[in-house]
């Protein structure tokens, strides 16, 4: 591993001290005989306690390891300060996003021969799943938790507008015209209910260009955001500006409160519409259960890009500097059993990995709509964040960009220009640098 890639602060040894100090306070060391290995992971609430159910049965399975599971917030940069410091945690649950980067510095270990050699391989999991955690044909990581998107739309709001509830747009002409029809406005004018905002929840603007066939880069050399189908995809974001004013939009959506909480724009039925995963079942059963509402694909913008889906998708590594990784492997073996795998995801009621998939999973998973949710992992038009270990640069600049379009300040064109001419030299001072370490 590059150590130079990486430096610890003072500031960064007090936070891993203070992870430290938790976990020893939570997990005092028992001279149990078995080999402890350490277990990161940056879910809380039932999120977390569907990990840790997994985690108690591996452990009462057999009596040579003891799986230890702490929950951590800002996981991505604390195991960074950790494996650099020496005293990394011998598992960690990451974000597919994060994989190329921690693939790069060498800050996770390769999987391809405990892989093999436990006959964990490609053919056992939905391909999109898998390829997240491959970076230059080599495994890094391992799929836990998956899911895809959708549209998601207010049956009763439906209604109300003289829509039929259970046809949805299936086209963004569609979309487009339904957003119009279920969009309100006071006597002063001021928004009180939309349609459909480009911008709610925000987590994937990143993704409108790929939606109408456009690529972010050309998997080479070259950054694309600026090509004629990112483009024409971020002139329909701005349109909805043009309708309804960027900053009306801006001050409605400013009035929303917090994704997991009953003020959420969609559980108070003010958002008609919005593309979400399948993780949102969970928040409207806990906030807004009398909600009625549905989930279809989101829109196509031609029949060529059907069933456009945002791929998401959690993974677990080994740290480079794991104190024991072989136990760790043997963990990880486990979460990747149809068994472990389906506790996992029907306990955070989300789709799983795997291809092979029980009716009890089916039968026995609350959200209506799940079956939707699997075939959409499958679709022609599965969208997900690039294989550059740049992708967090990359994608703050888009969402920069995002802004001023939304609000006006540039056309999509020049907006997505002055992207790709920021971050063309970025990517190719990181082309650089793989090849002087002789990465392909």
């Amino acid at each position: 591993m590059d150590r130079s890639a990486f430096t610890l602060p003072l500031l960064a040894i007090a936070v891993l001290g203070t992870i430290y100090a938790g976990e020893v306070l939570t997990q005092p060391d028992k001279p149990d005989g078995k080999v402890h290995i350490k277990y990161w992971e940056k879910w809380t609430a039932f999120e977390f306690d569907a990990m840790k159910k997994v985690v108690d049965t591996y452990n009462k399975s057999q009596d040579k390891i003891q799986v230890d599971i702490l929950s951590v917030s800002g996981i991505e940069d604390k195991t960074l300060m950790a494996i650099s410091g020496g005293i990394p945690p011998d598992v960690v649950g990451l974000y597919g996003a994060n994989v190329t980067k921690y693939a790069d510095n060498h800050a996770v270990m390769q999987l391809d021969e405990m892989c093999k050699a436990a006959g964990i391989s490609r053919d056992q999991y939905i391909p999109a799943y898998w390829d997240i955690g491959v970076v230059r044909d080599h495994v890094y990581a391992l799929p836990s938790t998956p899911a895809t998107t959708a549209l998601h739309y207010n049956k009763k709001l439906f209604r109300d507008a003289g829509l039929d509830p259970e046809k949805p747009p299936r086209t963004f002409a569609e979309l487009d015209e339904m957003s119009d029809k279920l969009t309100k406005k006071d006597a002063n004018g001021h928004l009180i209910q939309a349609g459909f905002i480009p911008s709610e929840p925000g987590w994937w603007n990143w993704c409108w260009g790929p939606f109408f066939g456009g690529k972010l880069w050309d998997g080479k050399s070259k950054i694309t955001i600026n090509s004629p189908e990112n483009v024409k995809a971020f002139e329909w974001v701005q349109h909805f500006s043009q309708r309804y004013g960027g900053t009306a939009l801006q001050t409605f959506k400013g009035g929303f409160g917090s994704f997991s909480s009953p003020q959420n724009g969609f559980m108070t039925s003010q958002d008609a519409m919005e593309i979400q995963g399948v993780w949102m079942y969970n928040f409207i059963n806990m906030f807004k259960p009398d909600l009625e509402w549905g989930a279809a694909p989101f829109p196509s913008v031609s029949p060529d890009l059907p069933d456009p889906t945002v791929i998401d998708l959690d993974v677990l590594c080994i740290p480079t500097g794991a104190k024991h990784p072989k136990e760790a492997f043997e963990f990880l073996k486990f979460v990747e059993s149809q068994k472990g795998l389906e506790m996992l995801c029907l306990g955070q009621k989300k789709i799983t990995p795997l291809l092979q998939v029980s009716d009890g999973f089916i039968a026995n998973h609350p959200n209506p709509y799940i079956k939707l949710f699997i075939k959409l992992a499958y679709s022609k038009t599965t969208v997900s964040t690039p294989k550059i270990g740049i992708w967090s640069e990359y994608n703050d600049e888009i969402n920069n960009a995002f802004s001023e379009i939304t609000l006006m300040q540039k056309t999509p064109k020049q907006a997505l220009d002055d992207v790709a001419k920021r971050m063309q030299p970025t990517l190719d001072s990181y082309l650089e640098r793989l090849k002087i370490r002789g990465e392909k």
